[in-house]
């Protein structure tokens, strides 16, 4: 099996690269990549791209993630989030390749409790919100397809919300932090660990193409999220100036953002754990190793920086 990989640079992409690579080989690409167009605003070199390669899976972890910047560059998020995966889709259908493409849970408005389905109505809030929906539409032109929403994606590699929190708790007394958004945080190593396996399941049942929701159990507050962060760095010894006593709950009103945010980003999930026979584990699982990987790797380097 040859897969085509873009956004490898990612943390999507990045796990991806490790869980795609029993599965034949993987041809993976950043936006900057040389000799192969994996620049998303280049529609015509992602084109000639996937006809050179030929590959029989195309995926596809490039995204315009930006959600605030998006507002302001509206033309380029659609250009990135929606036109560019309609190329793919369109060449994938004309090579009969599966494209596999990740959506978000703002492509709903945020109304209500209820954790959202994949037949709900949907009604994004951002530009963000907009152009995904966009793609996933785009997508869909192309028969053998895996779309998967998700929520609230964090890694151990790069930039996350843990990691602002654990600074923050460092210089700060007390931080504040929106109570009333709910979702569930998802690690891209479970994204890219659902994937593959979904790949290999449909090579022999390509009926369960399609739509699913993918994110991890459980829900939480960025507020929860934020003090079950700071009460595991301290379960882990870090010297911390705020606890999670000292995060205040705040309102979405009081911390106004360009894009707007939905209040209900849960995901019903029973439609991919029922298709693909997955069990998705609680949102704590996969943050307490991130969190235990990225303190490890911190002392590492404080250790090497002032060698005793």
């Amino acid at each position: 099996m040859k897969i085509l990989l873009f956004g490898k640079g990612g943390q999507v992409g990045w796990e991806l690269q490790r869980s795609l690579a029993p599965l034949g080989e993987v041809i993976a690409l950043d936006h900057d990549s040389v000799g192969l167009c994996g620049n998303f605003a280049d529609l015509a070199g992602l084109a000639a791209t996937v006809r050179q390669v030929a590959p029989d899976v195309i995926v596809n972890a490039a995204a315009h993630t930006a959600v605030d910047k998006a507002e302001s560059e509206p033309e380029l998020a659609r250009t990135i989030n929606a036109l560019a995966p309609g190329v793919l889709a369109d060449e994938a259908g004309r090579l009969g390749a599966w494209l596999v493409h990740y959506s978000t849970d703002y492509v709903f408005d945020g109304t209500g409790e209820a954790p959202w389905r994949e037949s709900d109505a949907t009604g994004p809030l951002s530009v963000y919100g907009r152009t995904k929906l966009e793609g996933e539409q785009a997508v869909a032109r192309c028969a053998r397809h895996l779309i998967f929403r998700t929520s609230w994606v964090f890694a151990a590699r790069g930039g996350n919300f843990a990691k602002t929190m654990l600074r923050l708790a460092r210089e700060r007394e007390r931080l504040s932090v929106i109570a009333d958004q709910i979702g569930a945080p998802t690690s891209a190593e479970l994204l890219a660990d659902v994937t593959a396996h979904a790949l290999r399941t449909v090579q022999t049942r390509p009926e369960l193409a399609g739509l699913y929701h993918l994110a991890a159990s459980g829900e939480t507050s960025w507020h929860g999220y934020a003090c079950h962060v700071l009460a595991q760095a301290q379960a882990l010894a870090q010297t911390l100036k705020a606890g999670p006593a000292d995060v205040q709950p705040i309102t979405t009103a009081e911390y106004p953002t360009p894009a707007q945010r939905p209040a209900n980003s849960r995901l019903d999930t029973s439609r991919l754990q029922t298709a693909f026979g997955v069990h998705l584990p609680d949102w704590k699982i996969h943050v307490n190793r991130m969190l235990e990987e990225t303190l490890a790797n911190s002392l590492a380097n404080t250790l090497i920086g002032n060698p005793q």
